[in-house]
């Protein structure tokens, strides 16, 4: 196999995301090439700190991108190549600047969320009431909620870790509305013997009916089925992010918002809206997803009560 294509199978054999293995390949590519398409394995620590250093003083990239690219060269060399990475400590870093997140008020996620329809809405809608990440939303199955008890269950998010969060009690007859529309769609799929979904390997090996079921469907489907990259069969797949961002973009333009929002602003907003209500810190972590409470802690900056919560001298004492 060439090298690229034993990149793609180590990465599928490790249950790694197609956006993953994209991007890995991508950045494994652009070293080969940015070294006159030799291979990996007659290069080593120099020719690493220069295509990662160049990243930073030639190519301006974000902090998080430089890491993209060495964790795909990390992959690269330990599993692929089989060598020890070298230590790099020559390595010009890229500097990861300290900003704090985009917040909504209240009153601006009211506006926001009444611009939106359809199922734009709707997911908008579990990013600000539950703080789901969106992709996070968009791969929610039916059997990940419980209407009966209010939660979501969040399967393999970020970190491929599970968690249970909140199910707002407000969307639940919208939401109820919508899956008997999206259940009504199936059934007639089923009827011309279509009606397949994606599935994770494990469960399409041991469960080969579960594709067709209607616990494994998607909450959120996409509008027509599509061809699987990797597999090349045809079958249903998740709205597409796009289409969510698009319609959270032109509803905070209509609503005359000058802060740069997006659909992640929305979770930002959950988090902090829960601060200002007076919940415990370690709750919120959990809710979110995050692995280290300092990563929560972001949020207590961001709070709508001033400085710190100091009172301006003008604003008397």
């Amino acid at each position: 196999m060439k090298l690229l294509d034993r990149v793609r199978a180590a990465l599928r054999a490790r249950h790694y995301s197609l956006r993953t293995e994209e991007a890995y390949v991508g950045w494994i590519r652009r070293f080969i090439v940015f070294h006159g398409k030799r291979h990996p394995d007659g290069m080593g620590e120099a020719e690493i700190n220069a295509f990662l250093s160049s990243l930073a003083t030639e190519g301006h990239v974000a902090a998080s991108t430089q890491n993209q690219a060495l964790s795909a060269l990390l992959f690269l060399y330990r599993h692929i190549l089989e060598k020890p990475f070298p230590e790099m400590t020559a390595l010009v870093r890229a500097r990861r600047p300290s900003r704090l997140p985009v917040v909504l008020t209240r009153e601006e996620v009211r506006r926001v969320l009444s611009r939106l329809g359809g199922e734009p809405r709707l997911v908008a809608t579990l990013l600000y009431g539950s703080g789901l990440r969106l992709m996070e939303a968009l791969r929610l199955r039916v059997k990940d909620l419980d209407l009966s008890r209010n939660e979501i269950l969040v399967r393999d998010g970020k970190g491929q870790k599970d968690r249970v969060t909140m199910l707002p009690a407000a969307l639940k007859p919208d939401l109820a509305a919508h899956l008997r529309t999206v259940r009504a769609r199936h059934d007639a799929e089923l009827a011309r013997g279509c009606g397949d979904v994606h599935l994770p390997d494990a469960i399409r090996i041991k469960y080969p009916g579960a594709a067709k079921s209607w616990p494994w469907q998607y909450v959120f489907p996409a509008g027509r089925e599509s061809t699987d990259p990797r597999s090349g069969e045809v079958r249903r797949h998740h709205l597409p992010e796009t289409a969510v961002q698009r319609a959270v973009k032109r509803a905070v333009d209509d609503a005359g918002i000058a802060k740069p929002a997006s659909c992640h602003t929305l979770r930002h907003s959950f988090a902090t809206h829960l601060l200002e209500s007076g919940y415990d810190i370690r709750t919120i972590q959990e809710l979110l997803g995050h692995r280290d409470v300092a990563t929560t802690m972001i949020y207590t900056h961001v709070l709508n009560t001033g400085g710190r919560g100091v009172k301006s001298p003008l604003d008397g004492a």
